[in-house]
C-alpha cells in the first residue's frame, strides 16, 4: 500500500455530477488542515498493511508544536484527513512511454482496503472527508510547508 500525504491548510475534492451536465462539478467533501491522503493498493495488500498505515499516518510527527518544530501528530493537532483512491501511484514507467499499473490491486478488493483505512482512521478519531472511489475527480489543496511524504507498506511494515 503507497499513500503520498501532503500536509495542508484546505482542501477539496470535486466529483462529476452524475445526474447534470457534462463539465458539472460538485464538491464531494472538504476539509481544513491536515493530510489529503492519496491512497494506492497493490496486488498482496492485506489488512495488517492497512493497521500499519494506519497507525503510522496518524501519529506521524509533522506539524508544527508550540516551539514551530515538526513534533507534533495530526491527533495531537486535531487534523482531517481527505482520502482520495489514486491507482496511479502504482504506475510502472521503466520501459515506453506508456504507464503500466499491472501492480495495482483490482478494483474491489482496493476498494475493499481502501473502506477499511478510512474506517480505522475514523475509529481513531480522525475526521475524514473523502472522494469517490475509481472516479475521475479534481483535487484542489493549499500544500502547507509544503510537506509532501510518500508511505509505502511491505509485508506489514512501513519502509
Amino acid at each position: 500500500m503507497r499513500v503520498c500525504l501532503q500536509r495542508v491548510t484546505q482542501a477539496k475534492v470535486l466529483v462529476r455530477d452524475e445526474d447534470g451536465k457534462e463539465g458539472d462539478w460538485l464538491v464531494a467533501d472538504e476539509i481544513k488542515h491536515g493530510f489529503v491522503a492519496l491512497i494506492g493498493v497493490s496486488e498482496g495488500d492485506t489488512e495488517q498493511d492497512v493497521r500499519v498505515m494506519a497507525e503510522k499516518v496518524g501519529t506521524l510527527r509533522v506539524f508544527s508544536d508550540s516551539a514551530g518544530k515538526m513534533n507534533a501528530s495530526l491527533l495531537d493537532v486535531e487534523g482531517s484527513i481527505l482520502a482520495i483512491s489514486q491507482f496511479t501511484l502504482y504506475a510502472d514507467c521503466r520501459k515506453g512511454r506508456r504507464p503500466s499499473f499491472t501492480a495495482a490491486g483490482n478494483p474491489e478488493s482496493a476498494e475493499n482496503l481502501y473502506r477499511q483505512l478510512i474506517a480505522q482512521w475514523r475509529a481513531k478519531g480522525i475526521p475524514v472527508g473523502e472522494g469517490r472511489f475509481g472516479a475521475h475527480m479534481q483535487v484542489e489543496l493549499v500544500n502547507d510547508g509544503p510537506v509532501t511524504i510518500l508511505l509505502e507498506t511491505r509485508k506489514g511494515a512501513i519502509v
